[in-house]
């Protein structure tokens, strides 16, 4: 029986290329994204993957989103990809109380939502894979990002603790943090900036959507269960 996965900003940049690798697979794949229903359209005529919009910082919008896509999809989450994450980006000194409180409610809260809602059926069924994506500046910080590194910093303890709570049930739950990826947002930097960074990655390039996807494939297959509570870097070498 194919195993239904479920991505979270799962139609754009590297959440799209997770739920394009996880189709690929031979997974059945639902895709959450919010506000872009344009893209959403494009996403889902390019690629036949069903998606929904909710809110993933707001629980009973998860609650609602989750009951949709099993209803859809005729059976409950086997694989589930925390993706969905924004920056607002400021100095502390200079941070807005919202934009401190709006990023931890996206980055960090939807993780306690999705899986608080999802973790039950996976115990019931003794199956389960959570695969939560963190990032490098959750490891080491970054400035500028005290919100971005508290909440991705946040998703690697959550997920080690909850890793030691569900590993009795067949559940793994891992963490890939990223570094500087090839997306949209990366492709609009300013040449001699994005070179300056490249400079302190050790490969020399930016990392690619696929090498991502392809971690998230690792952590899911049947034959990585005998890994749970780790955290895979696809920086390039940034931050070892």
């Amino acid at each position: 029986m194919k195993r239904i996965a479920l991505v979270t900003g799962g139609i754009k940049g590297i959440g799209g290329g997770i739920s394009r690798a996880l189709k690929k697979s031979d997974y059945i794949v639902a895709a959450n994204y919010q506000k872009d229903e344009e893209a959403a359209k494009r996403f889902r005529k390019e690629t036949g993957i069903p998606v929904f919009s909710w809110d993933v910082s707001d629980y009973d919008s998860c609650k609602s989103g989750i009951k949709k896509v099993c209803d859809s999809l005729g059976g409950s989450i086997d694989v589930l990809v925390n993706n969905a994450g924004i920056t607002r980006d400021s100095m502390l000194h200079k941070m807005k109380l919202e934009d401190w409180e709006k990023v931890i409610a996206v980055d960090l809260n939807s993780v306690f939502n999705m899986c608080h809602l999802i973790i039950g059926n996976m115990r019931e069924k003794k199956f389960g894979r959570i695969i939560n994506i963190s990032s490098v500046n959750g490891i080491k910080g970054q400035v500028g990002q005290t919100n971005y590194s508290a909440a991705k910093a946040g998703i690697i303890g959550f997920s080690k603790a909850l890793a030691l709570e569900s590993a009795s049930k067949g559940i793994t739950v891992n963490v890939i943090a990223p570094g500087y990826i090839s997306t949209d947002m990366t492709d609009a930097i300013d040449e001699k900036i994005k070179e300056s960074i490249k400079a302190n990655i050790p490969l020399g390039r930016f990392g690619q959507i696929e090498e991502v996807a392809h971690s998230v494939l690792f952590l899911a297959e049947d034959k990585s269960s005998f890994i749970t509570g780790a955290v895979i870097s696809v920086n390039g070498g940034q931050y070892l």
